[in-house]
């Protein structure tokens, strides 16, 4: 007997390695194996579903497939001791929309172990319009913090700060009262990191032009970096003296050329934030301080709304770096 059906983003691979995707249709019976089942809210658009939604990065092992590496939502049913029926939660991580069916549908089953609840002061629209960048932004401010890090340090740079991480590392830090300096590739972009807080714009290439010296004059106090490859490098050169950078992405690419000089002379710290499989007790502690902390309010033209048959053409578009901010998706709309 079939179970109750619901509409999601269904993804195939045909024979040339290309990939379609439609909204239609699915089957309860046919979702993954887990001990709850939500009924999803809100879902986003992050750079990992753009690589899905093109077949790209080898990330899904098994099609058809659902993408969406996070949502918020209702619980529908659960066998799991601390999630009842009717309770908020939100994913983010665990390989759900990667190697699991993830959030871009109306349904979703997963490990009740994978599950946040959802912070006082937080919905699920509000959730997901930081979603997975938000919870990342956020481990990577929190280890830069722990590291020694304090807003009477120093300026801390922002790269990648008009994409969906960067943005939300701009706002965070601004209403945390650091000094902040964004670098984006993206022209007229100014006027919407200004809005976030960013005190100083900063071209790519003038942090990602390398200078060929293992070390430059002391001026960062600080980075979360969303690029990685050679402006991740430069940086390193531009720390001052027990400066740390939090490495949250690749968007410039995952090699990097450096020396050691600046760890063994400046004593700087390069801090790998891990998103996927962090720990809950960190995660809920990053989600509390989301809702308490963040200023959504200045998030409003960050974030754009879009259905579940748009998203193929963003991924693609966002792959390529032509998408500002956040998308957020709402599955029952589609």
């Amino acid at each position: 007997m079939l179970m109750s059906s619901f509409k999601a983003l269904y993804s195939t691979r045909n024979a040339d390695r290309s990939i379609t995707s439609e909204v239609r249709d699915v089957d309860e019976q046919d979702l993954p194996d887990g001990d709850v089942t939500v009924d999803v809210d809100w879902s986003t658009l992050n750079y990992k579903d753009g690589l899905v939604l093109g077949g790209l990065g080898g990330l899904v092992r098994e099609w058809p497939h659902v993408s969406g590496v996070d949502f918020a939502g209702t619980v529908r049913h659960s066998d799991h001791p601390e999630h009842a029926v009717g309770d908020a939660v939100i994913l983010t991580g665990w390989h759900v929309g990667e190697r699991r069916w993830g959030g871009h549908a109306q349904r979703a089953r997963v490990s009740g172990d994978w599950l946040v609840s959802m912070p006082d002061g937080l919905d699920s629209r509000r959730a997901m319009s930081v979603g997975t960048a938000g919870l990342t932004a956020m481990l990577g401010l929190m280890a830069l913090e722990e590291s020694g890090l304090s807003p009477s340090s120093g300026p801390v740079l922002v790269t990648g700060a008009s994409g969906g991480v960067g943005s939300i590392a701009c706002a965070l830090l601004a209403e945390a009262g650091y000094e902040v300096e964004g670098a984006t590739g993206r022209e007229g972009a100014q006027d919407y990191l200004k809005a976030l807080g960013v005190q100083r714009v900063l071209s790519r290439r003038d942090v990602a032009t390398p200078t060929g010296k293992p070390l430059e004059k002391e001026y960062w106090a600080g980075c979360i970096d969303a690029v990685g490859g050679s402006t991740l490098a430069n940086v390193l050169t531009r720390l001052r003296h027990g400066g740390a950078v939090a490495a949250i992405g690749l968007a410039g690419g995952a090699s990097l050329d450096t020396t050691v000089i600046p760890f063994l002379l400046r004593g700087v710290s390069l801090l790998g934030i891990d998103s996927v499989l962090c720990p809950l007790a960190r995660r809920q502690k990053a989600w509390q301080r989301i809702a308490s902390a963040l200023p959504f309010d200045r998030l409003g033209e960050a974030v754009v709304e879009a259905s579940l048959a748009d998203l193929p053409a963003l991924g693609a578009d966002i792959v390529s770096g032509q998408v500002r901010g956040r998308v957020i998706c709402r599955p029952g709309s589609a």
